[in-house]
């Protein structure tokens, strides 16, 4: 079927808003009807030819006394649903009645099998019903849905002379009209879409990012596609057919499951709807969803291994009820966030205030390592995930995690204005566990800030798109996977850090420079005594003969009472400094894919010490005990472009325009004055 006649479709059922519902409810509510009504009447016109059969099948289902029907029932249908009420739309349109009308609909929704069952509960369809009859509207609103100049049936409709009228919608063409529905509904209420919906552009090209590099090496087989945010599922819909299109193009043939979980029960029922309608039941089965459906602290696919998964999680969201339910954060056991690395356990919880980098790690769980393409990712992330976090806490952590195992491909900054809801700055993340060998041990960050096309009119923050060529220019850069203006190329160790703590010993006048203090007169001490930058350290501990000294480390050689004694001194908290000191301080860090090991960090934090800490501050030390492993991409620092200064001449020619320019003015008061 031709898109114009797709959009006619589209635009008769919107059409129906307006003309049923204009003054039941305000136009930002008008899906919370039309949505549902349009999957009641999709499915209406699909049941229809086997609805006798359905009826009989359920007849001798209980007749024999058969308690699960659900597969029976299916199979009668030929279908992933069934209706086993007596009723059809076409029946109820005839109904003399409001109060039997309303009955008689409500009886024949409770026909409709579990899996539309819950979707007219996530819809929350049912508690629009008595609205819509007490104003007299349902039957106006099915009469609408059943009008003979529109056909949602999937068979022809044909004329008296036999031709077809009206051509029959098959499951795509009906999915394109749902989604084109959700859609507008979305733009419409465009101050909530951000939430739930990620704009066509952005998710094609993350789709493109996580396919386009291994389309070669693509066989004909089955593959498993996830995303653990995926509100009304477009991104599982646009990489299942971009994974289509790329296996055909080569003549492979590929079978796609889809899989998603979601925590809103509107965009969940949409989801699931739409994957019904496109006569995707298997995949709709496999969508999990509700409020209490939360991917973090209810996991739907625990164990379950995915191809491609790709997301756009919700930004600065609080999780700290799922934390809760968790067990806290100190009782959480959950595998997928408490990870051994390196020898160490790595805690991957993150703030409660933003979880969206713990969906990442949800996907990151559930990579293939047994197969020859593993798996692949793309998720969309605010640049809070970049940075936020100190080193040894939950972001950082899930960075280094990342990072040190090799699976950051790349990340790709977006223009500003993408998204509907939110004009900040957003970034996809390109991960895999399969890195071509000339990527290992590298990270490409990729600056697309400016390549868009500006929108004629705005939708909410957005106002601005990603043109098919501005697609292929993101891609082809990241395939390319050379050093440009707007791609820079990085070992991984270019974003690791050690965080020290600085001491300097604590300095009082008037003490015993040859004996230790203990911790309450130490105490003392800092309450009462006079703090001097000439004055002797405080000692706090005389090592035993025979330990050695290592100043950096706070093991210092004195004299006391003529003999040479090993001290540790007081530190004094107000000196107390914090440095970040950058993992390619170790030399062999420049080479793609080294890690530091402990001896190379002791040398880099030492030679840093020396050169940077000790020329200024002779008596400082670090705590190794303090030293913790962090990370951070500090994407504008590799892409800010400081602007030129302007040179004396032309600020002097621009200041003597000025002077000319007062002159002039004061002139002609003046001279006025004196005119008058």
């Amino acid at each position: 079927m031709e898109v114009s006649q797709l959009t006619w479709i589209a635009n008769f059922i919107w059409s129906i808003a307006d003309d049923v519902l204009r003054d039941l409810y305000v136009r930002g509510k008008y899906r919370d009807v039309i949505l549902p009504m349009t999957v009641i009447r999709r499915l209406d016109a699909v049941l229809e030819l086997t609805k006798q059969a359905v009826l009989d099948m359920k007849a001798s289902l209980d007749k024999a006394g058969i308690v699960h029907q659900d597969a029976a029932l299916r199979q009668a249908a030929a279908q992933a649903f069934y209706n086993t009420s007596p009723f059809t739309l076409r029946d109820l349109k005839a109904r003399a009645s409001r109060q039997q009308l309303e009955a008689d609909f409500r009886a024949y929704l409770d026909g409709f099998s579990p899996n539309v069952q819950e979707i007219l509960d996530n819809f929350e369809f049912r508690n629009q019903i008595p609205r819509l009859a007490k104003a007299d509207a349902l039957g106006t609103l099915i009469e609408k849905f059943l009008d003979p100049s529109i056909n949602l049936s999937p068979h022809p409709v044909l004329g008296s002379d036999g031709t077809v009228r009206l051509p029959g919608l098959d499951n795509h063409a009906m999915g394109t009209i749902f989604e084109e529905l959700v859609r507008r509904f979305n733009e419409e209420n465009n101050e909530e879409a951000g939430e739930h919906w990620t704009p066509r552009d952005a998710v094609k090209l993350m789709a493109r990012l996580i396919f386009e590099p291994i389309a070669d090496r693509i066989e004909s087989g089955t593959y498993l596609l996830y995303d653990g945010a995926c509100g009304t599922g477009g991104m599982l819909t646009v990489a299942e057919e971009t994974l289509l299109e790329l296996a055909r193009q080569r003549g492979k043939e590929v079978s796609v499951h889809l899989f998603g979980q979601e925590i809103n029960a509107e965009t969940y029922a949409i989801c699931k709807a739409d994957l019904l309608l496109k006569g995707e039941g298997d995949a709709a089965d496999n969508i999990v969803g509700g409020p209490e459906h939360s991917t973090l602290s209810n996991d739907a696919f625990p164990g379950r291994e995915f191809d491609f998964m790709l997301s756009n999680p919700p930004y600065g969201k609080s999780w700290k009820s799922d934390l809760e339910r968790m067990g806290g954060k100190s009782g959480v056991k959950d595998p997928r966030f408490v990870v051994q690395h390196r020898g160490e356990e790595l805690s991957l919880i993150t703030r409660t205030s933003d979880g969206q980098m713990l969906f990442l790690v949800n996907m990151l769980s559930k990579m293939k390592h047994d197969t020859p393409l593993g798996s692949r990712i793309a998720e969309v992330h605010n640049g809070s995930s970049l940075f936020t976090g100190d080193a040894g806490q939950g972001e950082s952590n899930i960075r280094r995690w990342i990072i040190e195992n090799d699976w950051l491909e790349a990340v790709a900054a977006l223009p500003l204005n993408m998204f509907y809801n939110t004009g900040i700055a957003t970034y996809i993340w390109v991960l895999t566990n399969r890195k071509p060998d000339h990527r290992k041990g590298r990270v490409q960050l990729i600056d697309a800030t400016q390549w868009y096309k500006p929108l004629r009119k705005n939708l909410g923050k957005k106002n601005c798109e990603l043109s098919e060529e501005d697609i292929r220019r993101i891609v082809d850069t990241f395939l390319k996977f050379e050093e440009t203006e707007q791609s820079k190329i990085f070992s991984n160790a270019a974003f690791g850090y050690w965080k020290i703590t600085v001491e300097r010993p604590l300095r009082i006048k008037g003490i015993d420079a040859e004996r230790a203090y203990k911790p309450a007169e130490i105490k003392r001490l800092k309450e009462e005594g006079e703090h001097s930058e000439d004055a002797p350290p405080v000692i706090k501990k005389i090592h035993k003969p025979g330990t050695a000294p290592d100043p950096l480390r706070g093991l210092f050689e004195v004299t006391i009472r003529g003999r040479r004694q090993v001290v540790e001194y007081e530190p004094d908290t107000e000196l107390r400094d914090i440095e970040q000191i950058p993992f390619l301080e170790c030399v062999a860090c420049h080479q793609p894919g080294y890690l530091p090991s402990p001896e190379d960090a002791r040398t880099a934090i030492e030679t840093f010490l020396r050169r940077e800490v000790l020329p200024y501050a002779p008596d400082a030390w670090y705590d190794p005990a303090s030293v913790k492993v962090g990370y951070e991409i500090s994407f504008n620092r590799y892409f800010y472009k400081p602007k030129a200064l302007r040179s004396l001449e032309a600020i002097r020619a621009d200041l003597l325009a000025v002077e000319k320019e007062a002159e002039g003015l004061l002139n002609e008061i003046l001279g006025g004055t004196n005119h008058e």
